[in-house]
Protein backbone atom coordinates (compact mmCIF):
# COMPACT_ATOMS: atom_id res chain seq x y z
CA UNK A 1 0.00 0.00 0.00
CA UNK A 2 2.89 2.36 0.77
CA UNK A 3 4.39 1.79 -2.67
CA UNK A 4 1.13 2.67 -4.34
CA UNK A 5 0.85 5.85 -2.28
CA UNK A 6 4.44 6.83 -3.16
CA UNK A 7 3.74 6.20 -6.85
CA UNK A 8 0.70 8.48 -6.75
CA UNK A 9 2.56 11.13 -4.77
CA UNK A 10 5.63 11.19 -7.01
CA UNK A 11 3.44 10.94 -10.12
CA UNK A 12 1.28 13.84 -8.97
CA UNK A 13 4.25 16.09 -8.30
CA UNK A 14 5.85 15.30 -11.64
CA UNK A 15 2.52 15.68 -13.49
CA UNK A 16 2.23 19.15 -11.98
CA UNK A 17 5.75 20.03 -13.11
CA UNK A 18 5.08 18.75 -16.63
CA UNK A 19 1.79 20.68 -16.75
CA UNK A 20 3.58 23.87 -15.74
CA UNK A 21 6.22 23.26 -18.42
CA UNK A 22 3.51 22.60 -21.00
CA UNK A 23 1.77 25.82 -20.03
CA UNK A 24 4.94 27.84 -20.64
CA UNK A 25 5.74 26.34 -24.05
CA UNK A 26 4.35 27.64 -27.33
CA UNK A 27 2.27 26.48 -29.16
CA UNK A 28 -0.15 25.24 -26.55
CA UNK A 29 -0.52 21.97 -28.47
CA UNK A 30 2.80 20.90 -26.91
CA UNK A 31 1.12 20.82 -23.52
CA UNK A 32 -0.41 17.44 -24.36
CA UNK A 33 3.05 15.94 -24.76
CA UNK A 34 3.74 16.57 -21.11
CA UNK A 35 0.87 14.54 -19.69
CA UNK A 36 0.71 11.95 -16.98
CA UNK A 37 2.46 9.05 -18.72
CA UNK A 38 6.04 10.33 -18.41
CA UNK A 39 5.61 11.20 -14.76
CA UNK A 40 4.04 7.88 -13.85
CA UNK A 41 6.82 6.10 -15.74
CA UNK A 42 9.49 8.04 -13.82
CA UNK A 43 7.82 7.28 -10.51
CA UNK A 44 7.52 3.60 -11.41
CA UNK A 45 11.17 3.37 -12.45
CA UNK A 46 12.32 5.09 -9.27
CA UNK A 47 10.33 2.71 -7.10
CA UNK A 48 11.46 -0.28 -9.16
CA UNK A 49 15.12 0.65 -8.65
CA UNK A 50 14.49 0.99 -4.93
CA UNK A 51 12.63 -2.33 -4.61
CA UNK A 52 14.11 -4.62 -7.27
CA UNK A 53 17.45 -3.12 -8.25
CA UNK A 54 18.93 -1.43 -11.28
CA UNK A 55 19.08 -4.51 -13.54
CA UNK A 56 15.35 -5.16 -13.29
CA UNK A 57 14.59 -1.44 -13.69
CA UNK A 58 16.71 -1.40 -16.88
CA UNK A 59 14.59 -4.24 -18.27
CA UNK A 60 11.43 -2.33 -17.40
CA UNK A 61 12.82 0.83 -19.03
CA UNK A 62 13.53 -1.09 -22.21
CA UNK A 63 9.96 -2.36 -22.24
CA UNK A 64 8.64 1.18 -21.78
CA UNK A 65 10.79 2.45 -24.65
CA UNK A 66 9.61 -0.30 -26.97
CA UNK A 67 6.02 0.53 -26.06
CA UNK A 68 6.73 4.19 -26.85
CA UNK A 69 8.07 3.25 -30.29
CA UNK A 70 4.94 1.18 -30.86
CA UNK A 71 2.80 4.13 -29.80
CA UNK A 72 4.67 6.42 -32.20
CA UNK A 73 4.03 3.98 -35.07
CA UNK A 74 0.36 3.83 -34.04
CA UNK A 75 0.03 7.63 -34.10
CA UNK A 76 1.62 7.79 -37.53
CA UNK A 77 -0.81 5.23 -38.91
CA UNK A 78 -3.82 6.90 -37.27
CA UNK A 79 -2.79 10.32 -38.62
CA UNK A 80 -2.35 8.90 -42.11
CA UNK A 81 -5.74 7.13 -42.04
CA UNK A 82 -7.46 10.26 -40.70
CA UNK A 83 -6.04 12.38 -43.51
CA UNK A 84 -6.53 9.80 -46.27
CA UNK A 85 -9.97 8.35 -45.49
CA UNK A 86 -11.45 10.93 -43.07
CA UNK A 87 -13.16 8.56 -40.60
CA UNK A 88 -14.10 9.76 -37.14
CA UNK A 89 -11.13 10.11 -34.80
CA UNK A 90 -12.66 7.69 -32.29
CA UNK A 91 -13.24 5.02 -34.93
CA UNK A 92 -9.73 5.31 -36.39
CA UNK A 93 -8.13 5.33 -32.93
CA UNK A 94 -9.97 2.25 -31.74
CA UNK A 95 -9.71 0.21 -34.92
CA UNK A 96 -5.99 0.85 -35.35
CA UNK A 97 -5.03 0.19 -31.73
CA UNK A 98 -3.78 -3.32 -32.62
CA UNK A 99 -1.03 -1.53 -34.58
CA UNK A 100 0.41 -0.27 -31.31
CA UNK A 101 0.31 -3.71 -29.74
CA UNK A 102 1.71 -5.47 -32.81
CA UNK A 103 4.68 -3.11 -33.19
CA UNK A 104 5.43 -3.18 -29.46
CA UNK A 105 5.17 -6.96 -29.25
CA UNK A 106 7.24 -7.42 -32.42
CA UNK A 107 10.00 -5.20 -31.06
CA UNK A 108 9.89 -6.94 -27.70
CA UNK A 109 10.21 -10.37 -29.37
CA UNK A 110 13.07 -9.08 -31.51
CA UNK A 111 14.98 -7.79 -28.49
CA UNK A 112 14.12 -10.84 -26.40
CA UNK A 113 15.88 -13.09 -28.92
CA UNK A 114 19.00 -10.94 -28.82
CA UNK A 115 19.43 -11.24 -25.05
Amino acid sequence: MGTLFMRFLIGGVVVSLFAALGDVLRPKSFAGLFGAAPSIALATIGLTIHQDGKAYAALECRSMMLGAVGFFAYTLVVAWVLRRYRPSALRASLLLMPTWFAVSLGLWLLFERRT
